[in-house]
This record gives C-alpha cells, sequence and structure tokens, in this order.
C-alpha cells in the first residue's frame, strides 16, 4: 500500500522570504484561503533587541489583489518562544487575547519564536466576498532582526498530487 504524503494534504506559499525586520514593513502575498479548509499564518523570528518587538497583522480582501483589505480578527495565537534555543521548546503556548487583528508581546524580540494563527474560511467575512488572507510584520525599530512568514494550507479544494499542485496566491 502506498505511503500518503504529507504534502498530499498540506500545502505551503512563502508570506515573505527571510529578512531584516528593521526595514521598511514586511507584507505577505495575499493567499486565497477558501481553497483550503484551514489556513496557518506561521512567523518565525531570530533573537533581536529588547524593545524592538514584532506585530503581526492579519488582514482580508476579496481577491489577491487585495481588494476592500480589512481587518481580519482572531482571538487565539500558539507560539514558541524561548530564552536561547527552540530546540527544546516542545509545546506550544496557547495565547487568548481580545479579538484583534493583531499580535505581539513584550519579550517577542530578545527570543527565538514560532506563531501560528490559524483561520477557517468561515472566518471571514464569505457573506461580502472575503476569501484571501495576508499577514504582515511592521518595522521593528533600529536593530538587525530576522524574519520569515509562511503560509500552510490543508486539505485544498483542488487535490492533487504535490508535484501538481497549483497556486494558491
Amino acid at each position: 500500500m502506498p505511503t500518503k504524503l504529507i504534502l498530499d494534504d498540506l500545502d505551503m506559499v512563502e508570506g515573505f522570504p527571510c529578512v531584516d525586520l528593521q526595514t521598511a514593513a514586511n507584507t505577505g502575498d495575499w493567499v486565497a484561503a477558501r481553497d483550503f479548509d484551514k489556513v496557518a499564518v506561521v512567523f518565525i523570528s531570530g533573537v533581536g533587541t529588547a524593545g524592538d518587538d514584532p506585530t503581526l497583522t492579519i488582514q482580508q480582501a476579496t481577491d489577491n489583489a487585495g481588494t476592500g483589505a480589512k481587518a481580519l480578527n482572531f482571538a487565539t495565537i500558539y507560539r514558541k518562544q524561548a530564552a536561547t534555543s527552540l530546540a527544546a521548546v516542545t509545546a506550544w503556548t496557547k495565547t487568548t487575547q481580545t479579538a484583534a487583528n493583531t499580535y505581539t508581546n513584550a519579550t517577542a524580540a530578545e527570543e527565538p519564536l514560532i506563531w501560528w494563527a490559524e483561520f477557517a474560511g468561515d472566518d471571514l467575512d464569505v457573506a461580502n466576498g472575503f476569501d484571501h488572507i495576508r499577514a504582515t510584520v511592521a518595522d521593528v525599530g533600529g536593530n538587525a532582526q530576522p524574519g520569515y512568514l509562511f503560509y500552510l494550507g490543508r486539505h485544498g479544494r483542488y487535490a492533487q498530487a504535490p508535484a501538481n499542485k497549483v497556486s494558491p496566491l
């Protein structure tokens, strides 16, 4: 019996490449959330300088050009953060906030981190045609800090073998 690949159920799209977060706002591409049952926004950052904490912002739009862009509020984010290395961090910390379209925390710059925010299609304003999402991370300040953003889509509407997947951008 053939072994099913993880890639049969998931697709990964780069939001923005690894950059120095002290530059201008780092804006991810728009992704068609309608093409998946769930989409996760995954932000990874290396160690920076205290006070230069990244802020993750999520928006929704009606197409991949960002038409009608508006806030996409979320209340839950999962994170891994550690004082030195994420290698020993096995469990995700669930953080619940008052629903907003941004997230940050006061120790984010000093520690390597992974933040995970997950959305289902009905989290968007589908009644008004909103079916795309994007994430941005604002300029963190004047000190170097590497960061990377990508999206993971689960159970694509157009299920295909990994070599034949269609871009959800």
